[in-house]
């Protein structure tokens, strides 16, 4: 019987369940806890017994409890643990908790635990936060978490981004490729009519018929993403790195991805490989968002064909004044301006909302978006 088999049945008892969710604080009244169930409940001691607001209900802290064996887990000690008693779902939420919540950058940083730990996004923005305290021993481990939760991403977006630009539907040509997004639903019908059934109401369809889709042509357009690359917007610099690489396959255009705090690196010779591109991300630091516009102006050859999205919370250290008139001069001379409070997952945004009406006013489209989303948008504005 495994530990995770032993666990489980150690916690049919309902009043088990209760102790180990209430944690140590129960025992008095519950009891002590059978079996695998005292591993469980120290590897959740060892982590959520680190909560400050412990103290303010009277608990006391794992941390305080010298010679209990709770207190003596490792780092990797844990990891194994929670990997051996605890289903996916549970690990990955465990994980995430001692990353983000608790700040266990150990989590990230030492080799055994980076080799047994599960690629998650949010160990992801794990190391792009701690990447400089690694040794090359670990920073190559760290490497192959990066490429791989790189690679699920890369693979929902690519999907995202061909659907994008693959062109607008034709109805008045046949497609014999069975796409779901070319279904045409009116010609299935009409091809299909004489296998109606009145008795039973039902129209039953023989071969579904579909759509091609036009292909567009264009004249060669530069897009140039600016990413912010302050510690608040990890997660859009992560889809920035993703988006720029599937934007850079596509016939017709120039792909720029630029990054910037006080100071602005391009970093369009790694594009075409994000893991290297975030490996070389360097995370906080002040923003100097006119100067990151004022770089990517120093790109432009032809303003009606360019798009400039600047990925940002919009907090200028800088001078406000003079990125708004830039972002007008670019507007003005004919450049797509785009600027986006988030891109992730989720485009849940948290930015200067005077900054960004004044770029509104300028000019620029504000917003926040998914990369599906934002690749709709170019598709749209450049018209293939």
């Amino acid at each position: 019987m495994s530990r995770h088999q032993a666990l489980q049945l150690s916690i049919s008892d309902p009043l088990t369940r209760w102790r180990l969710l209430l944690g140590e604080a129960a025992q008095g009244c519950l009891g002590d806890l059978p079996g695998e169930a005292q591993a469980a409940d120290a590897a959740l001691e060892w982590l959520y017994g680190r909560d400050p607001d412990r103290k303010a209900r009277g608990e006391r802290s794992a941390s305080r409890h010298g010679g209990h064996e709770k207190s003596q887990l490792t780092t990797p000690d844990w990891i194994n643990t929670i990997h051996e008693l605890f289903p996916k779902e549970v690990i990955e939420r465990l994980e995430q908790d001692a990353v983000e919540r608790f700040g266990i950058d150990e989590v990230v940083t030492n080799l055994e635990v980076l080799e047994r730990i599960e690629p998650s996004p949010s160990l992801l923005r794990a190391v792009l936060h701690t990447k400089h305290l690694m040794n090359p021993d670990v920073l190559a481990a760290a490497r192959k978490l990066v490429a791989e939760v790189v690679r699920r991403i890369m693979e929902q977006l690519a999907t995202d981004v061909r659907q994008a630009f693959s062109g607008s539907r034709d109805r008045r040509r046949r497609s014999w490729v069975p796409v779901a997004r070319n279904f045409d639903f009116k010609r299935t019908v009409q091809d299909n009519l004489h296998r109606w059934d009145p008795q039973r109401k039902k129209l039953y369809l023989d071969k579904p018929a579909f759509m091609s889709r036009v292909k567009r042509h264009t004249e060669q357009w530069d897009v140039i993403l600016l990413v912010d690359q302050s510690g608040s917007m990890v997660d859009s610099v992560i889809h920035s790195a993703v988006m720029a690489a599937c934007l850079w396959s596509l016939p017709g255009m120039r792909t720029h991805l630029v990054a910037f705090d006080t100071a602005v690196v391009d970093l369009t010779d790694d594009v075409a490989d994000p893991v290297e591109l975030l490996m070389k991300v360097q995370l906080g630091g002040g923003t100097d968002i006119a100067k990151a516009v004022g770089y990517a102006q120093s790109l432009i050859h032809n303003p009606q064909k360019s798009v400039v999205v600047l990925i940002s919370d919009f907090y200028e250290g800088g001078s406000d004044h003079e990125l708004v008139r830039r972002v007008k001069t670019l507007v003005e001379n004919g450049t797509q301006v785009l600027g986006l409070a988030a891109l992730d997952a989720d485009a849940t945004p948290n930015y200067d909302r005077e900054t960004a009406t004044r770029m509104v006013n300028a000019g620029a489209h504000i917003g926040a978006m998914t990369p599906g989303q934002l690749a709709a948008w170019l598709a749209e504005k450049i018209r293939r």
